[in-house]
């Protein structure tokens, strides 16, 4: 992910006081934790109901995905600007300038007018008072367009929250700095980079409902638009827990997925956080695009020098990179960046058991996982880290984890075995021990799924289980 700053260290303490757990970045060195990574989740609230949705499967009360991606989705909600287009792919268009806004850019001081429009959702009920939110979106924004993702909810106590910016996207870099944005909390709740959090989860509050809105933006007169194709998030409440059940083996299956270290980017980019340990999320994005037969072209990367070896992976890191955030570890932003290639879908979820994750594997579907450990939870690692994301393309005989490791000295080492046991613990556990003893926090099971737009069967039924599709 990346590597720490003095704003990290801030955000960490913030969630330290109010009881909570953060994690930071890279998988070697740097130990300051990632706001964003780790979040503060109680026991989880009663059931509720909700309308039936397309992308509304969730699993029992811990983890709601809703996604909306249909034609009859985006022809749902409010428009303003906006329109549905059906066809083999549905997305959400401008097609109608609903204004202009002025937006000055706070990573370059530059203002530009931008025409835009706007789509909200219908209100969801998640099937349990949330915790956490984490927002992902698939879109097309060729130059001169961007998208803004905004969230806003109902407490348990029947107040309401402000409209939250949860990212401002461009798949590209040349009209505004991809970005999060800091300072946002109405003393109840607070974004952290990529994640809406409840402040106090012993006070028992939880978000009962939430919408999320799109706005798109264009150069004005250009005639041009973004496509959004999927927009949704995950909500959850996992309790809090410092060990899980054990489970079962039951899978011998290993997919052969492209192998990446980030280790051999160390000190290339700075502008995009100097490689190396800071970039195990786009490195082990880059992995997944390539495992679905998608990858950067020869022009695409023409910018990179070339000298390096596999400039792909430094494509992923320029184009998931958060200027605010200051580093390559937002995880909407890096579903987004897959979700930029043709027909790919992407999504950042909680998985609520190793079984979840094993019928993934089955159906060819390999995952990204988050976790932070000590060096010594996890048998053959060599090192520990206060977040960290690898690949995993499958189990063993025994059931031990088959992971694509990026944090491996070179591209050979990267496969690596893991004892299941440990390995299962230290990604769903929600809490942990630091090296001093001090309580920090896990993340309950994060995770990427790519997958794309024509899935097999299989692949299709094992996402809509976990209400993806």
């Amino acid at each position: 992910m990346t590597s720490s700053t003095p704003r990290r260290t801030v955000l960490a303490a913030a969630l330290a006081a109010a009881g909570t757990a953060a994690t930071a970045t890279p998988a070697t060195a740097a130990t300051t934790p990632r706001a964003a990574d780790f979040p503060p989740p109680p026991a989880p609230g009663p059931s509720r109901g909700d309308a039936p949705g397309r992308g509304h499967a969730p699993a029992p009360g811990l983890v709601d995905n809703r996604f909306w991606s249909s034609y009859t989705d985006w022809r749902c909600g409010s428009a303003a600007g906006t329109r549905a287009v059906a066809g083999r792919r549905p997305g959400l268009v401008l097609a109608t300038p609903a204004g202009r806004t002025d937006y000055t850019d706070p990573h370059t001081g530059r203002t530009s007018v931008w025409e835009y429009a706007s789509w909200t959702s219908p209100e969801h009920t998640p099937t349990a008072p949330a915790t956490e939110v984490i927002a992902s979106w698939n879109a097309h924004t060729p130059p001169g367009t961007w998208i803004q993702v905004e969230l806003s909810g109902t407490y348990t106590d029947t107040t309401a929250t402000p409209w939250y910016v949860l990212g401002r996207w461009a798949s590209g870099d040349g009209d505004i700095r991809r970005t999060s944005v800091d300072d946002q909390t109405d003393g109840k709740s607070t974004v952290w980079t990529d994640t809406f959090a409840i402040d106090d989860t012993a006070s028992g509050l939880r978000l009962a409902s939430y919408r999320l809105r799109l706005t798109l933006h264009r150069a004005p007169r250009s005639g041009l638009t973004p496509t959004v194709w999927r927009l949704g998030a995950m909500a959850s409440d996992v309790p809090d827990r410092f060990s899980v059940p054990a489970t079962a083996p039951n899978l011998t299956r290993e997919l052969t997925v492209p192998r990446y270290s980030q280790n051999t980017h160390v000190g290339q980019y700075p502008e995009y956080d100097n490689g190396g340990e800071a970039w195990c999320s786009p490195t082990s994005s880059q992995m997944i695009v390539e495992y679905w037969g998608r990858r950067p072209s020869t022009e695409d990367l023409a910018w990179v020098n070339p000298d390096f070896a596999d400039p792909q992976v430094c494509h992923a890191a320029r184009h998931t990179y958060d200027h605010q955030y200051e580093g390559c570890g937002n995880w909407p932003f890096n579903a987004a960046y897959a979700a930029a290639y043709p027909d790919m879908n992407a999504v950042v979820t909680r998985l609520s058991s190793l079984t979840e994750l094993e019928d993934l594997i089955r159906a060819g579907i390999p995952a990204i996982t988050s976790q932070s450990f000590l060096k010594e939870e996890l048998t053959g690692a060599g090192y520990g880290t206060s977040g960290h994301l690898m690949t995993v393309i499958g189990f063993t005989a025994d059931g031990d984890i088959i992971a694509n490791d990026p944090a491996s000295p070179d591209n050979e080492a990267v496969r690596r075995i893991y004892r299941r046991r440990e390995w299962e613990n230290i990604w769903l556990r929600t809490k942990r021990y630091d090296a001093n003893g001090k309580v920090r926090g896990g993340t309950g099971g994060v995770c990427y799924l790519f997958w794309p737009v024509k899935s097999a069967p299989s692949q299709h039924r094992a996402l809509r289980t976990l209400g993806l599709v």
